[in-house]
């Protein structure tokens, strides 16, 4: 029997604030489309106090930005990008193009043909997210992207040292200091100075979420994304410090990412329980993590390893965080996650940061149908076809002659029997196909 000992906020709660944000974003989102430039100034201006000659950051303001950022800090960007770029290399030599010789004469293939220009979104909020560029940017450079342009809010009136250095250190050709719905409404829909991208990338808050969300058709986007959602899975080869510890180093997030523990040991649930409490009382985040927990953090007991798995696949959470005396079972059996962080001796904050899976990840369970963030999502996989013979022109196309007139297309029967009667000396008339 699956037992909840601590409950979040109901899905209609959830809901009412989400119609809020769509109000917003459509509004503004207008307002860009109608008055460009002017309009995202005026919008920087208002939620960022920070309204500069050009949002694009010149070459000798990004070399400035780069000075101001440690050799150490410098090093550690480097590291993580090293992870993150090879990671993405290996991913991209799993995809090959195809050629192959279906029937005699006949060659069908495709090619993987990187988006010719993307805007990468770096959230800098309560948090500069600096890794996020080590995702975004890295990872489209690596998939060929030709022309990636990254964008982050300012923070304390000035572009932020350590986001410049790893856009430029990723291989971003342009860097705006742009914020929130005016960074993703211009990269999208293009102003006077900023040239449209054709795919938008990068996680944001739920109101970059949502402008994300109205600009899908215009422009590509990597995935619909929430507030970081974080589970727990866990038996008793794990102690609660570890839990409770790995609940709210997501939880900070933000006081609206939900923190859920699944066990089958009541006695862990309750000391999680516990634990967080007292982790609260010292967290220097506190504050944000104790909101998140209040409100969206889930406790949930069940009697097997097998109840353990219905709830993870019915979550479907961005991280899966699986400690238990058979972590290559659940890996086996779940099919539903944004990413599975497996064992005690790794955690959420590596993929994160540092360790190289891509940490833009599916959230409000769109893990059932799509994966996060990878080389792949910058490739487009098209196809092509050649007929070589004669013989195979005509052959192919008395099949679809007969084909299209099944479904009582008379021009498309007409495309295929031209060919037949050029390449493979039948007399098959117009009229004879459209009877």
């Amino acid at each position: 029997m699956i037992r909840h000992l601590k409950t979040a906020r109901s899905a209609e709660a959830r809901a009412e604030d989400d119609a809020r944000v769509r109000a917003s974003v459509e509004g503004i989102l207008s307002d860009i489309e109608a008055r460009g430039d002017a309009a995202v100034r005026d919008l920087s201006q208002r939620f960022d106090a920070y309204s500069p000659e050009s949002f694009r950051l010149s070459e000798q303001e990004i070399e400035a930005a780069l000075s101001r950022v440690s050799k150490r800090d410098l090093d550690d960007i480097r590291f993580a990008q090293t992870q993150v770029r090879t990671f993405a290399e290996h991913q991209k030599a799993s995809m090959r193009d195809v050629e192959v010789e279906t029937l005699p004469g006949i060659i069908l293939g495709h090619r993987n043909i990187p988006v010719n220009a993307v805007g990468c979104y770096v959230p800098g909020g309560k948090y500069p997210m600096v890794a996020s560029a080590h995702m975004s940017v890295v990872t489209a450079k690596v998939a060929g992207v030709k022309r990636v342009v990254a964008s982050a809010p300012p923070q304390n009136g000035a572009p932020h040292p350590a986001i410049v250095a790893a856009m430029h250190m990723g291989g971003a050709d342009e860097i705006l200091c742009l914020g929130g719905i005016q960074a993703v409404g211009a990269m999208a829909l293009g102003t006077e100075s900023i040239k449209p991208v054709d795919m938008l990338v990068g996680p944001g808050n739920a109101f970059v979420a949502e402008a994300k969300r109205q600009l899908y058709g215009r422009v590509g986007i990597d995935l619909f994304a929430g507030p970081t959602e974080t589970m727990v899975i866990a038996d008793e080869s794990v102690d609660a410090e570890i839990c409770a510890t790995d609940l709210l180093g997501q939880a900070e997030h933000g006081p609206t990412s939900p923190a859920v523990l699944v066990t089958n040991s009541e006695k862990l649930a309750r000391e999680t329980i516990e634990e967080v409490e007292r982790l609260l009382s010292i967290l220097p985040t506190a504050e944000i993590a104790r909101a998140s927990w209040r409100d969206y953090g889930e406790v949930i007991v069940c009697d097997s390893y097998e109840e353990m798995l219905v709830v993870s696949e019915d979550i479907a959470s961005e991280h899966v965080q699986v400690m238990t005396d058979r972590d290559d079972w659940f890996l086996e059996n779940m099919t539903s996650y944004g990413a599975l962080f497996l064992g005690p001796r790794t955690n959420v904050a590596y993929g994160d940061k540092v360790i190289g899976t891509n940490h833009t990840l599916p959230t409000k369970k769109a893990g059932r149908y799509t994966g996060g963030l990878w080389v792949g999502k910058f490739l487009k996989t098209h196809s092509y076809q050649k007929v070589l013979t004669d013989e195979a022109a005509a052959m192919i196309g008395r099949y679809c002659s007969r084909l299209c007139m099944l479904e009582g297309f008379a021009g498309h029967a007409e495309q295929a029997n031209v060919r037949v009667r050029r390449y493979g000396g039948d007399n098959v008339p117009y009229a004879e196909a459209a009877e």
